[in-house]
């Protein structure tokens, strides 16, 4: 008698890449997090503060997630209380061609977007002469 081959645990519905990635990444607010660490921000107080307004209790859900799938990795910086900071590891940086996919999609197809350089300079007063 035939078995079947086992499906590796990570394949939650099919063998299909784009469907184990978006499993992985694919909610409203995990490729924000990521954007936001790719943009620098590295401690959950930062990452709270994103202008999309993320509620904390999924910020840390999210991020227990992706240190888990090895996209994120974390190390503290201070004791008592411990605090931590979170990087993207190199597994997450290849994240970072799919975001540039996404910008370049949003500004060709959605009328009004701007990058984040560009709002952050829009919020700036002008300069005094």
């Amino acid at each position: 008698m035939k078995t079947k081959p086992k499906k590796p645990a990570a394949w939650r519905r099919s063998p299909c890449p784009v469907a184990n990635t978006l499993d992985l990444v694919g909610d409203k607010w995990t490729l924000l997090i990521i954007r936001d660490m790719a943009r620098g921000k590295r401690t959950y107080g930062e990452l709270a503060a994103s202008p999309e307004g993320i509620p904390t209790n999924i910020l840390a859900e999210r991020l227990r997630r992706l240190e888990e799938a090895g996209i994120v990795e974390r190390a503290a910086y201070q004791e008592r209380p411990t605090r931590y900071a979170y990087t993207l590891s190199a597994k997450g940086r290849d994240l970072e061609e799919l975001l540039a996919a996404f910008r370049r999609w949003g500004r060709k197809h959605i009328p009004g977007v701007r990058s984040y350089a560009e709002a952050v300079r829009s919020r700036r007063p002008p300069p005094t002469t």
